[in-house]
């Protein structure tokens, strides 16, 4: 094993829960043309939001803490509300008004719950 590439017993037992927790999400949740998938991407340092057409499987609009007019500015939880307004303004300027919320396994908390709520208040149905 290389050096630093090990993995602690706690963190992969995380990642496995999100991941179970995803895939059984996943069998319940599915975007149309009229309705399609907000999907919420976390990770330590980013997160990411797209809407998603799953029949004909293309993005309709996105945002995330990388883009220029985000990345920065204040803690991650201010961060994700930012990226959740600018989902919503950019899926309504795509001609979406409503959207089934998809979490991707991680806890409706925290950033998650801050997009979705900032998303909301943005006038995204979900």
């Amino acid at each position: 094993m290389a050096y630093g590439t090990k993995i602690a017993k706690g963190d992969a037992y995380k990642r496995a829960a999100i991941k179970r927790r995803h895939i059984r999400i996943r069998k319940k949740v599915n975007g149309t043309a009229e309705r399609p998938r907000l999907v919420v991407t976390r990770s330590n340092r980013h997160i990411v939001a797209q809407v998603i057409d799953d029949i004909k499987g293309h993005t309709l609009a996105s945002a995330s803490t990388l883009d220029t007019s985000i990345r920065g500015e204040g803690e991650k939880s201010a961060q994700a509300g930012k990226v959740g307004a600018l989902v919503a303004e950019r899926a309504k300027a795509a001609g979406v008004e409503a959207v089934v919320f998809d979490r991707g396994g991680n806890q409706y908390a925290g950033r998650i719950a801050a997009l979705a709520d900032a998303a909301r208040e943005a006038g995204l149905k979900f």
